[in-house]
């Protein structure tokens, strides 16, 4: 069963219709109905920060790995205006749908020491939307 529900996504660059999608469970992970309750529990893995290089680098290796069931991945450095994360599509006829993809972007890149806290947004595709910010200490990979 199709839900009959629209967003518009606001906040993202170009805003865009939405439509929630059918959430029968598929033992796959591909739904946010099966995607959220792993989610929800591993909150504290959705990002973290590695010193490198000179550099902050900050990932979300964990939230590109269980994408499917997610339309967008939105986060904010410091604060600072949302921005979308390019997520990459999700192959359900893949035998491994959540592997990460060749190329898929799973880190950033900023100044060393500027990465102070990060707030980030997740729209699942039944529409509803779970936000969490992180402090740096609270993700600062050792």
């Amino acid at each position: 069963m199709l839900v009959a529900a629209v967003l518009t996504a606001a906040g993202a660059a170009g805003a865009q219709e939405r439509v929630a999608e059918d959430q029968t469970p598929t033992g796959k992970f591909l739904t946010a109905t099966e995607v959220r309750p792993i989610l929800t529990a591993t909150r504290a893995n959705w990002v973290s920060v590695r010193e490198y290089g000179g550099e902050d680098l900050v990932y979300v290796t964990h939230l590109i790995a269980w994408r499917c069931g997610l339309y967008e991945i939105r986060y904010a450095i410091n604060g600072g205006q949302m921005r979308q994360w390019p997520v990459p599509e999700c192959d359900p006829e893949a035998a491994q749908p959540a592997a990460i993809p060749d190329g898929a972007q799973v880190y950033e890149v900023h100044a060393a020491g500027s990465v102070q806290q990060i707030t980030v947004e997740l729209l699942y595709d039944d529409l509803s939307v779970e936000t969490a910010s992180f402090e740096r200490a609270a993700v600062l990979m050792p």
